[in-house]
């Protein structure tokens, strides 16, 4: 009786270390990206601002988390009435904010990334690369700060899927 009582203490040890491993590597990976995204520099630091908040709602969809998606879409849609040319990207950013549910943020954030695309292409980066991102599943792209692919569109079902089509320097 007193090795089960071992067994069982020792198996809920274990577990708890896994998971811990397990919330760790997941937040390595978002610190990751955000701090790739240090590595750029925009001559507009308005728009540079505005693309951090792209780039965290961005994250928000690859971990399904719509909650933060709609506070990443606040914070952009508000550091977007400070960029010149930003109208059409905060037209886009409002019709995310409007949309209920993950499906739904998603097929919203075709739009907007299309017009962030615009933005960045006009403005001028001053340090590092944007990497624009294509699924072929979702028929969409994305921007990145990093060549990984982590895919907005799918999340966990198809985190992988995608490629680079271009790098903006």
């Amino acid at each position: 009786m007193k090795s089960k009582k071992t067994t069982l203490v020792l198996t809920l040890i274990f577990i708890g270390f896994g998971a811990f491993a397990q919330h760790k590597h997941a937040h390595d990976g978002e610190q990751k990206e955000m701090s790739q995204n240090m590595d750029l520099e925009f001559k507009d630091q308005q728009l540079g601002e505005a693309f951090e908040h792209y780039i965290h709602l961005k994250e928000a969809l690859v971990a399904s988390k719509t909650e933060v998606a709609k506070k990443a879409a606040g914070k952009l849609e508000a550091s977007l009435e400070n960029v010149n040319g930003g109208e059409t990207a905060k037209t886009a950013v409002t019709k995310f904010s409007s949309s209920t549910g993950l499906e739904e943020q998603r097929e919203a954030f075709k739009g907007l990334s299309l017009e962030m695309l615009s933005l960045v292409k006009a403005g001028e980066l001053s340090k590092g690369e944007v990497y624009l991102e294509y699924c072929p599943m979702a028929k969409a792209s994305w921007l990145s700060t990093s060549q990984e692919i982590r895919n907005p569109y799918y999340g966990d079902k198809m985190l992988k899927c995608g490629t680079v089509k271009e790098t903006i320097k």
